[in-house]
C-alpha cells in the first residue's frame, strides 16, 4: 500500500516537471517565432494580431517536434527535485530502488507516446494545416506556386522579363534531384511554346541541371540535349519545404497519401519515413526517458543544476544528428525506411540495456 502511495507520487512529480518544460518551450516558441511571423506581415495590409494567431497555431507542431528533448529535460529536473529533497534514499529504504523508478517513469513515458499519437499529434496538424492556409493567402508569390498532391511535385512559376509561365511536374523527388521531369513552357496568354522533358535533374541551385533531355515544340520539332540549365525561382532548400508540410496532415491523411503515391507509382519515401517517425515517437520517448534516469544516476556527484541541464542538451544534440543522418540515409534510399527510422534507437536501447544491467549499483 505504502509502496503504491510513493509510485503516485513519482508520476504525480514525473509529470509535473514535463508540464513545467513544455510550458516554458511553448512560451520559447512564441517569443521565438513571432518575430518572423511579424517580418513576414510587415509589408502586407492586415490586422495587427495576425502574426499572434499564426506563432499559437504553429507552436504545436513545434511542440511535437521537441518532444524528445522535453522529456530528457523533465526527466533531470525530477531527479533534481528528489536530489534537493533528499528523496532518493528514502525511496530505497521503502522498497523502490533504482530499476522500479526507472521502470516507472519510463512506462509513463510509453503510455504519453501513445496518448500524443492518438490524440495530440492529429490536433497539431489540423493546426499546422490551418497556419499554412492562412500564410498562403497572404503570400507574395503568386506567379511562384507549388504543391506536392497524388500527381507528384507540381510547380508554376513565371519569368517576369519574358512573360513566360512554366508549368513543372516530377513524378519523383529525392535529396538534390528531380526525376521523370516534365515542364510546360508557356506565353502570357497560355498557349504552348514548346515542352521540356528530362529523366533527372539536379536542384541543387536555383539554375538546374538537366539531364537526357528532349525538347518538343509547338510545330512538332524535336531538340536533343545530354545536359540543359534552366534557370528557375526554387531550388533544394525551397522544395525540402514542401515536403516539411507533411506534419500538416494527420495519420489517416499520411496513410491516404502514401496508398495514393504507390498506385501511381510515385515515391512515397518520405511519407513512410514521416509515418514511421510519428509510430516510434512512443519508444523513443521511452528511450529518452531511460536515458535521463541513467544520466542523471550515475552523475549524482554533481551537485551543479546547470551543469547537468548542459550535459542533458549535449546528449539531445548528439541523439538529434544520429537521428538526422539516419533519416537522411533513408531519403536518399541509401538504407530502407523502417531501418533508417528504427537504427538509432536500437543503438539507444543497445546502450540503455547496458547502462540498466548496472542501474542499482549506486
Amino acid at each position: 500500500m505504502i509502496t503504491k502511495q510513493y509510485e503516485r507520487y513519482l508520476t504525480k512529480l514525473f509529470l509535473k516537471n514535463i508540464f513545467i518544460i513544455v510550458i516554458v518551450f511553448i512560451f520559447l516558441s512564441f517569443f521565438l517565432n513571432i518575430f518572423e511571423e511579424i517580418k513576414y506581415f510587415e509589408n502586407k495590409e492586415n490586422e495587427i494580431y495576425y502574426p499572434i494567431i499564426l506563432t499559437v497555431l504553429n507552436i504545436p507542431s513545434i511542440v511535437f517536434e521537441i518532444l524528445p528533448f522535453i522529456f530528457l529535460l523533465g526527466v533531470m529536473f525530477f531527479f533534481i527535485n528528489l536530489y534537493e529533497r533528499e528523496e532518493i534514499e528514502f525511496l530505497r529504504s521503502n522498497g523502490i530502488d533504482n530499476i522500479k523508478i526507472t521502470t516507472l517513469i519510463s512506462a509513463v513515458s510509453l503510455l504519453m507516446g501513445i496518448g500524443l499519437i492518438v490524440l495530440y499529434y492529429s490536433f497539431s496538424a489540423n493546426l499546422k494545416s490551418l497556419y499554412l492556409n492562412i500564410k498562403y493567402q497572404y503570400s507574395n508569390t503568386n506567379d511562384h506556386l507549388a504543391v506536392v498532391n497524388e500527381g507528384g511535385l507540381w510547380i508554376k512559376e513565371k519569368d517576369i522579363n519574358s512573360n513566360r509561365i512554366y508549368i513543372i511536374n516530377a513524378k519523383n523527388y529525392k535529396i538534390n534531384t528531380l526525376e521523370n521531369l516534365e515542364i510546360t513552357e508557356l506565353n502570357n496568354d497560355y498557349k504552348l511554346i514548346n515542352t521540356i522533358v528530362s529523366k533527372k535533374a539536379d536542384i541543387r541551385q536555383k539554375v538546374w541541371d538537366l539531364t537526357d533531355v528532349k525538347i518538343y515544340s509547338k510545330d512538332k520539332k524535336t531538340l536533343i540535349f545530354k545536359n540543359y540549365k534552366y534557370s528557375s525561382s526554387f531550388n533544394e532548400k525551397i522544395i525540402s519545404n514542401l515536403y516539411s508540410n507533411l506534419n500538416s496532415l494527420n495519420i489517416i491523411q499520411l496513410i491516404k497519401l502514401k496508398d495514393n503515391y504507390k498506385s501511381i507509382g510515385y515515391s512515397a519515401t518520405e511519407v513512410r519515413l514521416h509515418l514511421n517517425k510519428i509510430y516510434s515517437l512512443p519508444v523513443y520517448l521511452t528511450l529518452t526517458t531511460i536515458i535521463g534516469t541513467l544520466l542523471m544516476l550515475r552523475l549524482n556527484f554533481i551537485k551543479s543544476k546547470f551543469f547537468l541541464v548542459v550535459i542533458g542538451v549535449l546528449v539531445s544534440v548528439v541523439f538529434y544528428y544520429i537521428n538526422y543522418f539516419s533519416i537522411l540515409f533513408g531519403k536518399n534510399e541509401t538504407l530502407p525506411v523502417g531501418i533508417s527510422i528504427w537504427l538509432p534507437q536500437i543503438l539507444i536501447f543497445l546502450i540503455c540495456a547496458l547502462g540498466l544491467t548496472r542501474l542499482n549499483e549506486n
